[in-house]
């Protein structure tokens, strides 16, 4: 069943401090084993230190930060992209002076964040 998602029309997710998720995929179709979208993040934000349940995917589309991974920082401009393991901490800072967006794919349907600070862990859209 083929659709098409309009990004400005899509569902926005707060996640505080003004940083929004956009989800690509709001209802997986048959037989697909994905999950992606879009945060976007205002200058001087960041998510919480967190880990996943499955692989993780990232590539900066707009603007410029910094991608902290299992402690290292290192600079994350456009096209740059990581890629996550199960279970590494992570998160994305925007140290840039203009919104930066992130296009985000998980290997996975089901998806939960685990926060570094308390061991909680949420479905990804919660918090």
């Amino acid at each position: 069943m083929a659709g098409f998602i309009r990004f400005d029309e899509a569902a926005k997710v707060a996640r505080g401090e003004g940083i929004e998720s956009v989800r690509l995929t709001p209802t997986p179709l048959e037989g697909q084993g994905f999950t992606m979208g879009v945060t976007s993040f205002p200058p001087g934000t960041s998510i919480r230190l967190h880990s996943h349940n499955t692989i993780e995917q990232v590539t900066v589309i707009e603007g410029e930060g910094l991608a902290e991974l299992n402690g290292e920082q290192v600079p994350a401009r456009p096209y740059d992209t990581t890629q996550i393991s199960p279970g590494e901490l992570h998160r994305f800072l925007n140290n840039g002076e203009t919104t930066m967006r992130i296009l985000w794919v998980y290997g996975s349907t089901h998806v939960t964040r685990t926060f570094a600070d308390t061991g909680e862990t949420v479905e990804q859209f919660e918090q």
